[in-house]
C-alpha cells in the first residue's frame, strides 16, 4: 500500500510517500522560518496561506521523485491535530478532496504519534515496548509505548514545554526566530563553569516537567548582568550555555527515572528539540551507564515532516482505520493518550513486543 503523507500543523509543509512493502519512497519539506522570522514567531494566518500555496506543488514534487502519478496512490494520511486550526484545515481539505477525486481511503493522524513513530523509518528501529521522550516547541512528554496506539502518559510539562522555553530565552537574548537552534549556537562559545542554573523539579519524585521557573531564572540573570553593565557577548554565551545545560540535564534525569520506573531499556527521543546536540550527548552518556539504548530519527525527521505522517498513517490504514470522505478532522488540542490501538494491529515487521509482558508497577525513583 502506497500512502501519501501530508503535514501542515504549523510552519512547515511536509509531503512524503511511504510504501508498506518498500519503505519511504520520497519526501520533501518547505519551511516557513524565513517568512515568520520578521515577526519573531509563527503568524497563524500567514502559515495557513503559505500551506495553501505550497501543498499541491510539493505533492507533485514527491510524485515525480517516486516516479508515480496520483492514480498510483492507494491512500492519504494527513495531520489532523494538534496544531494551528487554519493550517490543519489546509492539509485536511486537500487530503479529503484528493481522496474523493481518486476514490481512495483517507485518514487523519495525530501529529505527536507521527513524531513518536519517526524512528521507525530508520534502518534499526526500536522494538516495542519503549519509553518515548517527545520534546518539541509545544510538547514535553514522557510516554510508555507498548505498541501503536498503546500509550501510557508517564509525565508532561505543567507549564512551558522545553521548546517554548528555548524560544522565550532566545528573545531575552535578542536572538532571531527560531530560538532553539540560535540558543544552541550561542551556547557553543559559553563557559560551562561560569554559571549554573537550577534543574527544575528534579529534587522531588515524579516525571513531570516545569520550565517556567528556569525561564524566570534566566531572565533574572540577564537583568542582573545588565544592572552591572556586564551583559557583553561572552556573558550572553555563558547564559545560553547555562540554560541549555539545565534543560538537557533535566530531560536526561527524567528519562533515567522513566527507564528505572518502567524497567525498560529502550528510549526513543523525538520532536524538534531531539536534534539538540547537548541533549543527545547527555542521553547517550546516561544510557550507557544504565545499559539502555537511545533511538533518534534522522536529522530532517526531528522537525515536522510528511514522512512520519505517511508511516503512522500506513500502520493505521493497514489495520482498517479511515475517515469518512468529506468528514475532515482538524483538532487544535488532542491528548495523545486518548488514541486507541488499531484493531488487530501487530508490531511492525521484525519488531515484535515480548508476549505476555505486563507493565511493571510504577516505583518512585530516587532524587536526581
Amino acid at each position: 500500500m502506497r500512502v501519501l503523507g501530508i503535514e501542515t500543523s504549523c510552519d512547515e509543509t511536509g509531503v512524503a510517500i511511504y510504501d508498506t512493502e518498500h519503505g519511504l519512497l520520497a519526501d520533501t519539506l518547505h519551511s516557513q522560518v524565513a517568512m515568520h522570522a520578521d515577526y519573531g514567531g509563527v503568524v497563524p494566518e500567514l502559515a495557513s496561506r503559505d500551506h495553501t500555496r505550497r501543498l499541491l506543488p510539493l505533492i507533485d514534487e514527491v510524485l515525480d521523485q517516486a516516479n508515480m502519478s496520483r492514480h498510483d496512490i492507494d491512500a492519504i494520511a494527513y495531520t489532523a491535530g494538534p496544531g494551528l486550526v487554519g493550517a490543519l484545515m489546509v492539509g485536511a481539505s486537500t487530503a479529503h478532496g484528493m481522496a474523493r477525486a481518486l476514490g481512495i481511503h483517507v485518514l487523519g493522524i495525530h501529529h505527536m504519534e507521527g513524531h513518536l513513530l519517526a524512528p521507525m523509518l530508520e534502518d534499526e528501529p526500536p522494538a516495542f515496548p519503549f519509553v518515548a521522550l517527545l520534546v518539541s516547541g509545544g510538547h514535553t512528554q514522557l510516554v510508555r509505548v507498548d505498541g501503536i496506539g498503546c500509550y501510557t502518559l508517564l509525565g508532561e510539562s505543567v507549564d512551558d514545554a522545553a521548546g517554548e522555553a528555548f524560544d522565550k530565552v532566545a528573545k531575552m537574548l535578542d536572538l532571531d526566530y527560531p530560538g532553539g537552534p540560535r540558543v544552541a549556537a550561542l551556547a557553543e562559545n559559553g563557559d560551562p563553569k561560569r554559571l549554573r542554573f537550577p534543574r527544575p523539579m528534579t529534587d522531588r519524585p515524579g516525571l513531570d516537567f516545569s520550565f517556567s521557573g528556569l525561564k524566570t531564572h534566566t531572565l533574572t540573570t540577564i537583568r542582573e548582568f545588565e544592572r552591572r553593565h556586564e551583559l557583553d557577548d561572552q556573558a550572553r554565551c555563558d547564559i545560553a550555555r547555562a540554560f541549555e545545560e539545565a534543560v538537557a540535564d533535566t530531560l536526561a534525569i527524567k528519562c533515567r527515572r522513566a527507564l528505572e520506573q518502567t524497567g525498560l531499556k529502550r528510549l526513543v527521543v523525538a520532536g524538534g528539540v531531539s536534534a539538540n546536540v547537548r541533549l543527545r550527548t547527555r542521553l547517550d552518556e546516561q544510557s550507557r551507564k544504565q545499559g539502555a539504548r537511545v533511538f533518534y530519527p534522522r536529522g530532517r525527521f526531528c522537525t515536522d515532516n510528511g514522512a512520519m505522517i505517511a508511516y503512522a498513517g500506513a500502520q493505521r490504514l493497514a489495520a482498517g482505520e479511515r475517515d469518512e470522505v468529506g468528514q475532515m478532522k482538524a483538532v487544535p488540542r488532542w491528548p495523545m493518550d486518548t488514541l486507541a490501538s488499531p484493531k488487530g494491529q501487530a508490531s511492525p515487521k521484525g519488531q515484535e513486543s515480548p508476549k505476555g509482558q505486563e507493565p511493571p508497577k510504577d516505583q518512585e525513583s530516587s532524587k536526581g
